[in-house]
């Protein structure tokens, strides 16, 4: 039986108006430094999944780049050219609502706390979950099975009794399956193609209308 489900959040339930490379293009531009492509971007925030902020991400962009810009103020640039764009799926903050009647809800999202928690903030929902954990507060980041654990230990369900919610197909779909739990892949109209290891599929356009028929679904097979 499902006794939680737990989000992702970056194009799981808010995306950002603008397109990534045009926000780090901006942020750039604010702290005159160098080029960066989202390429690069994402490779060093994967090597600094628990980090209190994106400074030393850009710092280690900066470095390869030999660039005397300065990482704090370009961190501070993206954080908020991010606040700027991000807003909530349709209908999903009506859903999670919902979903708290039935069940445990939580978020689990990779990234360092002061970015996330001011994207929670922005978006007005630091009480919307009954736990939300930043893996920048944790000692891994998914797909590590300890950063599912601890947000399973925080609802206080075990990991067959919960849910995971996430688009990407490594951090999200391995990580929550590689914990124990199972997973329901949030596909994008750009990709990655639907992944076997999830339970089910649910289209990003449409998450709020169609994830709580899924989640009844799964309580019947």
């Amino acid at each position: 039986m499902t006794r939680a489900v737990v989000f992702d959040l970056d194009y799981t339930l808010a995306v950002p108006r603008r397109d990534r490379e045009t926000i780090l293009e901006e942020a750039v531009e604010a702290a005159n430094a160098p080029a960066l492509t989202r390429s690069e971007y994402l490779d060093a925030h994967r090597n600094n999944l628990t980090q209190e902020s994106r400074e030393p991400i850009f710092a280690d962009l900066l470095e390869r780049h030999e660039s005397e810009a300065d990482p704090a103020e370009l961190a501070a640039a993206y954080r908020q050219t991010i606040a700027e764009a991000i807003e909530p799926l349709p209908g999903v903050e009506r859903m999670l609502e919902e979903l708290r009647t039935n069940y445990r809800v939580g978020l689990l999202t990779n990234g360092p706390v002061r970015a996330q928690r001011d994207k929670l903030a922005t978006l007005g929902w630091e009480r919307v979950f009954d736990a939300a954990l930043v893996t920048g507060e944790l000692e891994a980041g998914k797909p590590d099975r300890r950063a599912f654990e601890a947000i399973t230990d925080e609802l206080g369900v075990e990991p067959a009794e919960a849910v995971y919610v996430g688009d990407e197909v490594d951090a999200d779909v391995a990580g929550a399956t590689g914990a124990g739990m199972r997973a329901i892949q949030v596909l994008l109209a750009d990709g990655p193609d639907p992944d076997p290891r999830a339970v089910a599929h649910v289209e990003q356009s449409v998450i709020a209308n169609s994830l709580p028929n899924v989640l009844e679904d799964l309580e019947w097979t």
